[in-house]
């Protein structure tokens, strides 16, 4: 019996399908799917089109196609389809992202056609937790942050985004998009920051939210208070605060060459149990 399979944007009526396949992998997935679960699958909504691999009209794997290029749940035989629309179409996102298996074979397919990349960080450990820390006190000072308090809270937003990205967030449309999106953050209490004298020494937001898993993103201190652990208390007061109020388990990714970062994740109670991939462009 021959088996059927086709490529197409998933249609908003499909969106029990599609968040059916997001399930699959919930920790992998998390960025997308909250996006998913708030915004539907109209493109307009979502921020860019999802694409969908059917084996026999039934849906198997997705890709979503915005800012961000991420392959979600995609065997090899849906990376290649995906690549082939991809390249067909052009390139329009400004990074390809998500886990390192799936991201690997979708860059191999789109390098020759959309290569040289500015950056590939082919390794980025995947972290999770379900525990409150024990052995890491949570800095008492970290506090979700106002919403009054946006203008002292983006200059380090826009700094820890330069400084892992290597380009500023305020570049192109002069940061709209950015602003928007971190005043969304602070908006529905999903930014925390410890502030002394009207400045943020520690930031960590919880970027991404579903029922199974939230991801924290965008952790920072600032460079002249580095080394005193306030990544460490920091992180484990904002755990504290996910674990209790968000979702029953917490993630985050970070890059291989970052070993400070990792060690001070570790005490904090995180295990690692994958990697993702990003190519920058």
């Amino acid at each position: 019996m021959l088996t059927t399979t086709s490529t197409k944007v998933v249609e908003p009526a499909e969106l029990q399908e599609a968040l059916a396949v997001l399930r699959r992998e919930p920790v992998n997935n998390a960025f997308v799917a909250a996006r998913v679960q708030t915004a539907g699958l109209d493109p307009w909504r979502l921020g860019g089109e999802m694409w969908g691999w059917y084996r026999d009209g039934t849906l198997e794997a997705l890709c979503y196609n915005g800012a961000n290029l991420v392959p979600l749940c995609a065997g090899p035989e849906a990376v290649r389809a995906f690549a082939e629309r991809a390249r067909r179409q052009g390139r329009r996102c400004s990074s390809i992202v998500g886990p390192a298996g799936p991201t690997a074979a979708l860059w191999s397919w789109l390098e020759p056609h959309w290569g040289p990349a500015r950056e590939v960080r082919a390794n980025q450990p995947l972290l999770v937790t379900d525990r409150v820390p024990s052995g890491t006190p949570p800095d008492p000072l970290v506090r979700r942050v106002a919403k009054d308090e946006m203008d002292l809270v983006l200059p380090a937003c826009v700094a820890m985004f330069t400084e892992e990205v290597g380009v500023s967030p305020l570049a192109g449309d002069g940061g709209l998009v950015y602003q928007a999106r971190v005043a969304e953050l602070v908006g529905t209490g999903r930014s925390f920051a410890r502030i002394e004298d009207g400045r943020v020494v520690f930031k960590a937001e919880i970027g991404a939210v579903t029922p199974y898993a939230c991801q924290i993103q965008g952790v920072w201190v600032a460079p002249d208070r580095r080394g005193e652990g306030l990544s460490e208390t920091g992180m484990a007061a904002v755990v504290e605060h996910a674990l209790r109020d968000v979702a029953p388990l917490v993630s985050l990714y970070v890059n291989d060459f970052n070993t400070p970062a990792r060690a001070a994740y570790r005490r904090v109670g995180f295990r690692e149990v994958g990697a993702f991939m990003s190519v920058l462009f």
